[in-house]
């Protein structure tokens, strides 16, 4: 019974999500107004919005105007369902879960935001470095989390690293590298998981961003001067952080 409510809970807040990334980059709310075709701007009935179902039902199509509709919808609402079971699985029903969903469920939406339009929304990064800050005050939170030191440390180190980088970069180059949001995104990293997690996840995205780039370079698709969005980097690091945290612990 627990499992089922976790899946819907993952489906609705995935299909939250989806709203977000529409709306989101275009300054939009996220709250009121109903969700509607971006061809023919019909609004959309509750029973063509149930995540995923409805996509399989309408064949990926709208109702109205038979115009495609992303398979990106099904994609961010089936990530963040398997999220929150994952979550759910390893730390039951308890306050670091509900911590970890907030968390995910921030990461789902910059990641595909970033990818999509090279930005990383405010709203997200400033209200997930309070929560990230204000949790650490917990004496009683699990011990994945750091204390507010460790956290504060991690929150100043994580965005200084990354505004260090670009202002460097800026007075070689004479031109931007990389944007604010990318230094915002890394100290909610350090606020959530301390700052020993700011090496690793630097670290960690800037190989998996070279690896993703290096066969465009290599067929000339993108040159090194290309735009590329790090912040799904950051977060694809971050999760490998989370997972082996305890070991990487004990290395140190």
């Amino acid at each position: 019974m627990d499992l089922a409510f976790v899946i819907i809970l993952g489906a609705l807040w995935g299909s939250f999500a989806n709203v977000c990334i529409v709306r989101l980059p275009n300054e939009k709310g996220v709250v009121s107004g109903r969700s509607h075709c971006p061809k023919c701007e019909k609004k959309i009935v509750w029973y063509d919005n149930i995540p995923i179902i409805s996509f399989f039902l309408l064949r990926g199509k709208c109702r109205n105007c038979k115009t495609s509709i992303s398979i990106q919808y099904v994609i961010v609402e089936a990530i963040n369902i398997i999220s929150f079971v994952a979550i759910y699985y390893f730390f039951g029903i308890s306050i670091t879960t509900i911590l970890l969903m907030m968390l995910s469920l921030s990461f789902l939406i910059i990641f595909f935001i970033d990818l999509k339009h090279f930005i990383i929304p405010n709203v997200l990064t400033f209200s997930m470095m309070f929560v990230g800050f204000f949790k650490s005050f917990d004496p009683n939170l699990h011990p994945l989390f750091p204390n507010y030191i460790n956290s504060l440390i991690g929150g100043v180190f994580g965005y200084g690293i990354i505004w260090s980088i670009i202002y460097f970069y800026k007075q070689v180059r004479k031109k931007e590298g990389m944007g604010l949001g990318d230094a915002k995104l890394l100290a909610v990293v350090g606020f959530w998981f301390g700052w020993v997690s700011i090496p690793f996840v630097l670290f960690c995205s800037s190989i998996l961003a070279l690896l993703w780039v290096v066969p465009d370079l290599i067929k000339k698709s993108k040159k090194l001067t290309s735009q590329i969005p790090f912040g799904p980097y950051i977060i694809l690091a971050s999760i490998l952080f989370f997972v082996s945290k305890q070991k990487i612990m004990l290395l140190l």
